[in-house]
């Protein structure tokens, strides 16, 4: 691992750190997928803050807190939440964020739509002026691939299929994902609103309805709390 990037992982210990404080003992806590949330898990359950229960986004995040001792319950049976904690791959200056790096934007979005609060912790590099520069996820039903393809074109845009080895990604959901490069994204919610018409497409990983409600940016000065 190189300088950068260790200096990268150490940023994202410290947000992950600074996450606990927001959660709430005896209560039930969304947990979101990546990276950043991994070292975040970690310190929850080395922590030994007593939850209710945490409603996981992906089958990984589940794994790993599981083998953690972290107990993951079913979103069917918690009517609320008042924190969700995950990163972001990009996040601009009203909290709107791009997500779905980790392959996990569908149940992200609906594990973030029933907690109160939306607490992102990432580190300084996905801080952005306007969205786009990370290519944007967007779960496709797989017979609809083609023509969603065609529309991004119409748009200025290129998508293409996400494979890991060789092999086209299939998401938790049986679904495909579409990386879309080329795009400014300059109002979000309007952008989300519209792509999530097309037919075909599950989740567009812009989160403009659900965006954050405060970030914790890891900097190398420290970390700093934003508010939206």
């Amino acid at each position: 691992m190189n300088q950068t990037a260790a200096a990268q992982e150490e940023l994202k210990t410290l947000v992950a750190h600074a996450a606990l404080q927001f959660v709430v003992a005896g209560e039930y806590l969304g947990v979101g997928t990546g990276s950043t949330v991994n070292k975040f898990i970690d310190a929850l359950a080395a922590s030994g803050i007593g939850i209710k229960g945490a409603v996981s986004s992906s089958k990984v995040s589940t794994e790993r807190m599981r083998s953690l001792g972290i107990p993951v319950v079913d979103l069917a049976k918690v009517e609320r939440m008042s924190v969700y904690i995950d990163g972001a791959d990009e996040i601009d200056p009203k909290g709107f964020m791009i997500k779905g790096g980790g392959a996990a934007l569908t149940r992200e979005k609906i594990v973030a739509a029933q907690a109160q609060r939306f607490i992102c912790i990432a580190d300084f590099s996905k801080k952005v002026d306007i969205l786009g520069a990370f290519p944007l996820p967007v779960e496709v039903i797989p017979m609809a691939a083609p023509e969603i393809i065609r529309r991004f074109a119409l748009m200025g845009a290129q998508a293409e299929l996400r494979a890991v080895q060789g092999e086209t990604l299939v998401t938790d959901n049986g679904q495909y994902l579409l990386d879309v490069k080329g795009l400014q994204i300059r109002d979000a919610l309007d952008f989300e609103n519209t792509v999530s018409q097309w037919p075909g497409v599950v989740t567009v990983g812009v989160f403009a309805h659900q965006r954050a409600h405060l970030c914790l940016l890891g900097t190398p000065q420290g970390v700093q709390t934003i508010v939206y």
